[in-house]
């Protein structure tokens, strides 16, 4: 084709080439300077702190463009778009004068910042969204491509297996790195047993893996593996340090608080692998789905997972306020991987989120129920199968004889005890208190009011008191102190728990403050209490039709209300008579009101959705909508950093734009649009994705070339060794001795801890060890005291759960040493895998063979040469110790009887020698 083409059109094409080379080298051309990763990170690092959501000095900010190109403090403004020779901005960056020149008592920028500055501000000061804030599209997998119009065909890339290592590869070879073989089948076995379900393989599982020698065979041990009913608990353990999930409420009493079978629902979730939108749905308004379930209910304790303080003389009002702000800081860093929290103060520093946007964005949670209430109301209160059973009778009754919204209304009552007003609720109180700040209490000519109380088609107030002292006399006013008498009770003693009971009232419409008084003639003189309040529900009488069956029907209502039962803490919202009003705190003060808003979401993100009701339910549509570009890209960053030991964003709480920078950008967004709409939101189906892949497949054997040029694997030329998590580690010290308990779900349990890590302040509550199977039970299982959590997982950077945690710092001290050789649990642990190496090795009397049969237990391979010879010393040296010494032999053989011998102690030592082992501890 150019030797048709004349000389001349040769000439003109040379000449044309070589003049655009000259225009691009000497920038007569000029590249459009990007905002996001050019510019963004100057001002960040050198102007924001000054010029931003903190300062804003000389009320100039850089935080967002219409506040950047306002007028300063001057009446100019410093930026003057197309125009850098006039914008006060890049005259003060290049001053001499250093009490004049920015940035202000520090170095100069230098000329390739002023630069690009100069540049931007030239092209128009455009602003940029950062990557992270931008919704999720598709992205071109980077698979090699033809070349001369399709006649030479792509070159193979022979070691991918799926389109995770095609990304992998293009950083490889940008780094010049090379990806490392697949890793043996063994390490492979263990390796995604572990990550999948947080166990070591099943000696029948390792047999048929290891005994098949088909391509399929690990893709059939992953799709079991997946399959697993242990693959939800291991799942679990990440997502409760996210929940914040704790068996205590908090605080300094740190009482017991009724809440697993959140967890146990979070446990069935990962297995029946409900879709991830559905799954953060309930559990942010399972209350508000309609026709929502028990389970959905329990659900949203997910946000009651935040502390109460059931400390005497604290400010409700405060800590109601602090578990909204954690629902706020919790939703955004463990759903959407971004830090928010400093927006309580003032705007953030350094992404597009504004002050009063934090409570818009509060508002959604600050109509719920629950209050900072001793019994943290409300509770699903969990009653057996049979009187589940008469719930619905008494509903079905209701609703045939007075409306289905009344009995709708009595079913959640029998169900929560709510809509009620909480004694707390309680103002001007007179010879009265809330007593330990939770119980409204009256002593002789006792009067409290309160406030705003709905009364329209309310004839009939049922009530939770106790009263110990008789002859109290109890009258509700109307609006004020001598207001017109709506009721007057001679109040019965109870003995000696609480009793709810109930008092008709006259039909009242509208919205009316009650105030109520208390006299008793045997308290006079008398500091004592006379009655004490829990709450207060308003609603209709029972309907009565004079049959046998509407007598049968309210005894089992009554019954039904007054059954002793456990209540899990859910979510549920106030009806629209009881809304509370939600107001900017000045510098996040919650005492200092500022503006009133309504619920909003960040402007900077995507848009509320049409249609959606803005309450909890509506937001989470928008969390999972998806244009949120947030949510699916955290899940897919944590998923990957359970895999690989980093996530593609390291900072797994902040993908901001002080946060990390990703190192597999375009990985990364590929799979979160992938999750969404290839995989219908399914975690199995995203986690097999990246188990499948060659990238993780690969060896973890790390050359000096490696550690040169990636210390930390971040392009992944190798397989990642990272140390088990705290769960892992004790979980795998059970399983290969045999002691597991394979028992799933029900309250938590109370393994060996050492005495007196309780010191329960206001009450005499103390570790009681379980008993039987329980106490080798997974850690998931284990209790969690927030103020004293079991000690071993501790040590192993467990977390105390009472924020939200996105990510466990992994340390190594000596201290885990101690655990893993002195605890009693790996003592125990030892024994019993010495007793199972003895008794699953066909030559017990050589050493040789039952160090290799313990090692194939642990590890699922041979041992190697050197390691045996290791471990042969040190049972040799212990046996020489114990052959002579009966009473240690006893203490470390332990069961006595036919165990009770030197060469089993000796075999203890060297199996808590292989539970100790790095290789043990760590996932290679």
């Amino acid at each position: 084709m150019i030797l048709r083409m004349g000389n001349k059109k040769i000439l003109w094409l040379t000449i044309s080439l070589v003049l655009i080379a000259v225009l691009l080298i000497y920038g007569t051309i000029s590249h459009p300077v990007d905002y996001i990763t050019q510019v963004k990170p100057i001002l960040n690092k050198n102007c924001i702190t000054c010029h931003g959501g903190v300062k804003r000095l000389s009320n100039f900010s850089l935080l967002f463009r219409s506040e950047a190109l306002a007028k300063n403090k001057s009446g100019k403004p410093a930026i003057i778009p197309g125009d850098p020779d006039h914008s006060e901005m890049i005259r003060r960056l290049t001053l001499k004068d250093p009490e004049e020149r920015m940035p202000y008592k520090h170095d100069p920028l230098s000329a390739s910042d002023i630069d690009i500055l100069r540049r931007w501000i030239k092209q128009g000061a455009k602003w940029g969204d950062h990557w992270a804030y931008v919704a999720v599209a598709p992205v071109e997998v980077p698979k090699p491509k033809s070349h001369f119009f399709g006649l030479i065909p792509a070159a193979k890339l022979s070691w991918a297996r799926n389109d995770i290592d095609y990304f992998i590869d293009e950083k490889l070879k940008e780094e010049k790195l090379q990806p490392s073989p697949e890793a043996e089948k063994s390490i492979l076995l263990r390796r995604v047993s572990l990550d999948l379900t947080g166990l070591p393989p099943s000696p029948a599982l390792t047999k048929e893996f290891l005994g098949d020698p088909g391509s399929q065979s690990y893709e059939k041990l992953v799709d079991e593996l997946l399959a697993s009913p242990h693959f939800g608990e291991r799942w679990t353990s990440v997502w409760l340090d996210l929940a914040r999930y704790a068996d205590t409420k908090g605080y300094e009493k740190d009482g017991d608080r009724y809440i697993w079978k959140y967890r146990d629902w979070v446990i069935r979730s990962f297995n029946q692998d409900k879709p991830y939108n559905d799954f953060i749905t309930e559990q942010l308004a399972g209350d508000l789905i309609p026709h929502h379930t028990d389970a959905q209910m329990i659900a949203t304790a997910f946000h009651r997972n935040t502390m109460t303080n059931d400390e005497g003389g604290t400010d409700n009002e405060e800590f109601r306020t602090a578990a909204m702000l954690d629902r706020v800081n919790t939703t955004w860093q463990g759903i959407m991987g971004t830090t928010f929290a400093c927006v309580q103060c003032h705007s953030h520093p350094y992404d597009p989120f504004k002050h009063d946007e934090y409570y818009k964005f509060m508002a959604f949670f600050n109509n719920s129920r629950d209050e900072d209430t001793y019994d943290d109301y409300p509770l699903l209160r969990q009653f057996s199968t049979e009187d589940s059973l008469k719930i619905e009778k008494v509903y079905d009754w209701l609703k045939q004889n007075e409306s289905g919204q009344f009995a709708a209304d009595e079913r959640r009552f029998l169900k929560t005890w709510q809509v009620s007003i909480n004694s707390i609720r309680a103002d001007q109180m007179i010879n009265s208190a809330l007593a330990d700040t939770k119980f409204l209490t009256f002593r002789e000519n006792a009067s409290a009011r309160f406030q705003q109380v709905n009364l329209d088609q309310k004839n009939r107030l049922v009530y939770r008191y106790n009263a110990h002292t008789p002859d109290g006399v109890w009258t509700i006013h109307l609006d004020s102190l001598n207001g017109a008498v709506l009721q007057t009770v001679h109040v019965a003693t109870t003995k000696p728990d609480w009793v709810i009971t109930y008092v008709d009232l006259p039909a009242t419409q509208g919205t009316h403050d009650l105030y109520m008084t208390y006299t008793n003639p045997r308290l006079k003189n008398s500091l004592n209490d006379g009655m004490q309040f829990d709450w207060l529900h308003f609603t209709q009488r029972f309907p009565e039709n004079g049959t046998k069956e509407n007598k049968e029907i309210e005894k089992m209502y009554w019954e039904l209300v007054n059954a002793h039962v456990p209540g899990i803490p859910v979510m549920m919202d106030n009806p629209p008579s009881m809304l509370r009003n939600t107001y900017v705190f000045e510098r996040g003060n919650w005492l200092v009101k500022g503006e009133k808003v309504e619920a909003d979401v960040p402007h900077s993100l995507n848009p509320f959705p049409k249609n959606a009701p803005h309450n909890r339910l509506g937001l989470a549509m928008w969390i999972t909508d998806k244009k949120n570009p947030l949510t699916a890209r955290t899940m897919v960053n944590r998923l990957w950093e359970q895999l690989f030991g980093t996530g593609l964003v390291e900072t797994l709480e902040d993908m901001g734009t002080q946060g990390a920078a990703p190192s597999h950008k375009d990985l990364l967004d590929h799979l979160a649009y992938q999750f969404m709409n290839d995989y219908g939101w399914s975690v199995k189906k995203l986690l097999k994705e990246m188990v499948m892949s060659a990238s993780y497949r690969q060896d973890s054997k790390v050359s000096r070339e490696m550690l040169v040029k990636d210390p930390y694997n971040k392009w992944l030329e190798r397989g990642s060794r990272v140390r088990l998590s705290a769960e892992e580690i004790r979980d795998q010290a059970l399983a290969v001795s045999g002691l597991m308990s394979d028992k799933m779900y029900g309250a938590p349990v109370m393994p060996w801890q050492p005495a007196g890590i309780w010191h329960s302040p206001y009450n005499s509550d103390v570790w009681e060890k379980s008993k039987g199977e329980d106490q080798y039970r997974r850690a998931v299982y284990t209790f969690l005291k927030r103020t004293a959590p079991y000690p071993s997982m501790i040590t192993f950077d467990g977390v105390s759960r009472e924020v939200c945690t996105s990510r466990r710092i992994l340390s190594n001290t000596p201290l885990q040493a101690l655990v893993t050789m002195d605890d009693s649990v790996y003592l125990e642990a030892a024994r019993f895998l010495a007793y199972r190496m003895m008794k699953e090795c066909a030559d017990k009397k050589n050493p040789d063979k039952v160090i290799n049969t313990g090692y194939q237990l642990v590890m699922m391979k041979p041992i190697s040469q050197p390691k045996m010879e290791a471990l042969k010393h040190l049972y040799d040296t212990a046996y020489g110790q114990y052959k002579n010494d009966p009473d240690k032999t006893r203490d470390i053989a332990g069961l006595g009887g036919m165990h009770e011998n030197p060469e089993t102690a000796a075999w203890v030592v060297v199996a808590s020698a292989l539970l100790n082992l790095d290789e043990v501890v760590t996932k290679n």
